[in-house]
């Protein structure tokens, strides 16, 4: 999967957050560190929403 991040350039480095996941973000002192520790952010996001997920009735939908 692709996801769209929002890079910000700090004065300890980069910090990166995913647009289409509130609350998940990441840092790195390098822009290359910073998308490195995101994917496992996302992993840690996605991971919890399943877990939060867990006994509910869940559908899914086709877009685009």
């Amino acid at each position: 999967m692709r996801y769209k991040v929002n890079l910000k350039k700090t004065e300890e480095g980069c910090a990166v957050s995913v647009t289409g996941l509130p609350g998940c973000w990441s840092q790195g002192k390098t822009q290359d560190e910073a998308l490195e520790n995101i994917k496992d952010a996302i992993e840690a996001c996605l991971a919890t929403v399943e877990e939060l997920s867990e006994g509910k009735e869940s559908l899914h939908v086709e877009v685009g």
